[in-house]
């Protein structure tokens, strides 16, 4: 894991089109700001691993017990 400081209003690139810009730094957290182009999917990981975790229960589910929502 890379580790960096940087302070209000400074930012770091990752590859050369995703630039994340830290707007504001106090006891609370860090406000970020992201640059990317659309193509680029950004979520928090919480909803991420949410995304995941649904995907792989989705793919466990009896059709049988599917196909009173069919109707």
């Amino acid at each position: 894991m890379l580790v960096l400081r940087r302070r209000a209003g400074e930012s770091l690139m990752i590859g050369d089109d995703v630039e994340i810009e830290f707007l504001e730094v106090n006891s609370q957290g860090v406000k970020i700001g992201i640059r990317a182009p659309r193509e680029i999917t950004i979520l928090r990981k919480e909803l991420h691993l949410t995304e995941m975790q649904n995907r792989a229960a989705a793919l466990n589910i009896d059709p049988e017990k599917l196909k009173w929502t069919a109707k």
